[in-house]
């Protein structure tokens, strides 16, 4: 049985060949596909911006 279809849109990008080889490598050691890797790693970076912003606007306010 098929997974359902997830609302997405499409992505092209130009990466630097030495990155893409190390997604390719984690994508084979952990056997996750290389878009979840990506959108779970722009997840991470982006939570973590936001939080770094955060903090930096509560000091602001302080």
């Amino acid at each position: 049985m098929a997974r359902p279809k997830k609302d997405s849109s499409p992505v092209t990008i130009r990466m630097d060949q030495k990155v893409y080889e190390r997604l390719n490598t984690f994508c084979e050691r952990s056997g996750q596909p290389k878009t979840t890797a990506i959108e779970r790693a722009l997840t991470e970076y982006i939570d973590a911006y936001d939080k770094l912003m955060e903090r930096a606007t509560e000091k602001k306010h302080d």
